[in-house]
């Protein structure tokens, strides 16, 4: 028999990688951010940084990683008050977390690459 994982379980280990994703970046973020901060050549380093295409894809990773974790969470604390917990709606709120940290993420990435 072949086991399938169920959407919460998909879910759940997405939740852990995006949790993983941003700790392991966090100190190249602040030290980006410290460096932006420090003077205007600095800060023109930066903004040259965050032109780059692959620095953007790097930046959207990091954006779909904060938005999965956030509406993952969102579900992970409607879970603890028992709400949504038996399997049917526990699967529609996990695909329901990736379509709207998905659809986010597509928005920000339209705003990060110059859409509008």
């Amino acid at each position: 028999a072949r086991y399938r994982l169920p959407w919460a379980g998909k879910v759940s280990i997405l939740h852990r990688a995006s949790g993983a994703l941003m700790f392991l970046l966090l100190p190249f973020v602040l030290y980006l951010f410290e460096q932006s901060l420090t003077s205007e050549i600095s800060f023109a380093k930066f903004t040259a940084l965050l032109s780059n295409g692959f620095a953007k894809v790097v930046v959207l990773a990091l954006i779909w990683a904060y938005l999965h974790h956030f509406c993952a969470g969102i579900r992970y604390l409607i879970l603890d008050l028992h709400i949504g917990i038996d399997k049917a709606s526990a699967s529609k709120s996990a695909v329901s977390v990736l379509i709207v940290s998905l659809l986010l993420t597509v928005v920000f990435g339209a705003k990060l690459f110059g859409l509008f």
